[in-house]
């Protein structure tokens, strides 16, 4: 097993004096990066603060930010890495070696891959400040734009590692976005449960990014429930070999009347808010 040498921090707040400010806008973003079979979503606060949440498998992402960010534009203040698989962190290491960045946080499962090793030295070579999150972790871009951890909510470094895979929920003033990774139904239904004692419904979101691609492995009816999204985000890549999305959760999609879109078909994809609504561009 390879030696990670990150710093577990349950209950870190990162306030946003830590964010470098780019612009003074009245749109946050977020962009569903055409990335193929795999993930990788650049948020982007009002003021041009960025996180970078999954990297897809390879150095695709470099060209798809390129299509998002300005030429000029050297800096992601910080990464998160929901789990180590490859589709989801292959292209982090691309990211790290292009980019500043400026804090990298992950779940703290492992993964005994050469990828995962290959990212995990060049946080390290780059001394860039890792973490280990947990649920209540608040990363705060702005007054208000924020991302919050709601799993894992213990120690799952011997997990399988799509079920530990980093649960967040992006909050830009009254709409919100749930980042779900590949977390299985399992998880998903733990959550739905555990969220009815929590002191506000965090699952229940305007769009819900499906997890593990659209598989039926993820996306249960409980969790659909809890979350009741109009959208939901498929990352896909076209004509895939595992035949994501599955026509199963297509179909509880349909059932629950939730529109979705995939950069299948979409491509890369934006969505923007003042806070109050969504448009998509």
């Amino acid at each position: 097993m390879f030696a990670v040498t990150l710093v577990l921090s349950i209950g870190l707040v990162i306030s946003s004096a830590s964010w470098r400010t780019k612009a003074t806008e009245t749109m946050a973003k977020v962009h569903m990066l055409n990335i193929g079979q795999g993930d990788s979503f650049l948020i982007e606060a009002e003021n041009g603060a960025q996180l970078l949440l999954d990297g897809g498998r390879d150095a695709t992402v470099l060209s798809e930010l390129s299509k998002v960010m300005a030429w000029n534009d050297k800096k992601i203040d910080v990464i998160v890495a929901t789990h180590p698989d490859a589709d989801h962190v292959g292209g982090l290491v691309d990211v790290i070696k292009r980019y500043d960045v400026g804090l990298f946080l992950t779940s703290d499962v492992v993964a005994e891959t050469q990828v995962y090793k290959s990212l995990i030295d060049n946080v390290l070579k780059k001394k860039i400040p890792a973490y280990y999150v947990r649920q209540g972790m608040n990363l705060a871009m702005t007054d208000k734009t924020s991302f919050t951890v709601l799993f894992p909510d213990r120690d799952t470094h011997t997990w399988e590692t799509n079920t530990a895979s980093v649960v967040g929920r992006l909050q830009i003033g009254d709409r919100s976005v749930l980042f779900t990774g590949d977390s299985p139904v399992a998880i998903e239904q733990y959550l739905a449960k555990t969220s009815a004692s929590w002191r506000t419904n965090l699952l229940d979101v305007d769009i819900l990014k499906l997890g593990h691609h659209g598989s039926k492995t993820s996306t249960s009816q409980e969790y659909l429930k809890a979350t009741t999204p109009q959208l939901a985000l498929i990352s896909a890549g076209v004509n895939n070999s595992y035949g994501h999305p599955h026509k199963e959760v297509l179909d509880l999609l349909r059932q629950f009347n939730i529109s979705y879109v995939s950069t299948q078909t979409a491509g890369t994809m934006t969505l923007e808010t003042d806070g109050l609504k969504w448009d998509k561009r």
